[in-house]
């Protein structure tokens, strides 16, 4: 593929995501706030959201509109104390619907579930399983995103469980065709949606 983050960014939003998360940890701290400038400026002209994951301090400074919080990462409250009254998700990784629960009592924006199925993107996380979505589904009133080794073929096992958002990495990411990619599993989504 050999296609810079940028272009592959360019042509997910192209395909109708909503939302990009940069995940730069193989990308030096000084690269990463001019990158998270220039997807952010890419995702807004598509009017997509931009996160970045795990660096507030980036996400800040660049004024993207989130953050994504691991487990080992910030603490929640102190993110939102450094955050002040702007307008800003903080969203919190879970694999437990305790850790979700957590999340939502010290007001997580959204909370993330997962990884469902066994994925190389989270190297040595055991997978939650589906039963788990219902779970979050029947108990939170904070919205959650199921993610982890999500594709096309699967997609309706998660979305008929109740999960509200879908978020993908390979399936879109290590495609032939980003554009195509995601724009198949965007409709497979709203079509599901619609039914």
């Amino acid at each position: 593929m050999g296609q810079s983050y940028p272009e592959m960014v360019e042509q997910a939003c192209k395909g109708g995501a909503d939302i990009i998360q940069l995940r730069g940890k193989t990308v030096s701290k000084k690269d990463l706030v001019p990158l998270a400038r220039e997807l952010k400026e890419i995702c807004h002209r598509y009017g997509a959201l931009f996160i970045v994951n795990d660096d507030l301090d980036v996400a800040l400074e660049v004024e993207a509109d989130g953050v994504h919080l691991g487990q080992e990462d910030l603490p929640l409250l102190e993110a939102k104390k450094q955050v002040g009254a702007r307008s800003f998700l903080i969203g919190r990784s879970t694999h437990s619907l305790e850790q979700a629960l957590e999340a939502e009592k010290e007001g997580a924006s959204y909370v993330a579930l997962g990884p469902i199925f066994a994925t190389p993107t989270k190297p040595g996380r055991k997978a939650v399983g589906l039963e788990l979505i219902k779970k979050y589904s029947a108990a939170l009133k904070t919205p959650f995103v199921a993610i982890g080794g999500i594709h096309l073929d699967n997609v309706e096992e998660v979305l008929k469980l109740g999960a509200p958002r879908i978020a993908v990495v390979r399936a879109v990411f290590e495609a032939n065709n980003i554009e195509e990619s995601a724009r198949a599993l965007k409709e497979k989504i709203q079509s599901y949606d619609a039914a």
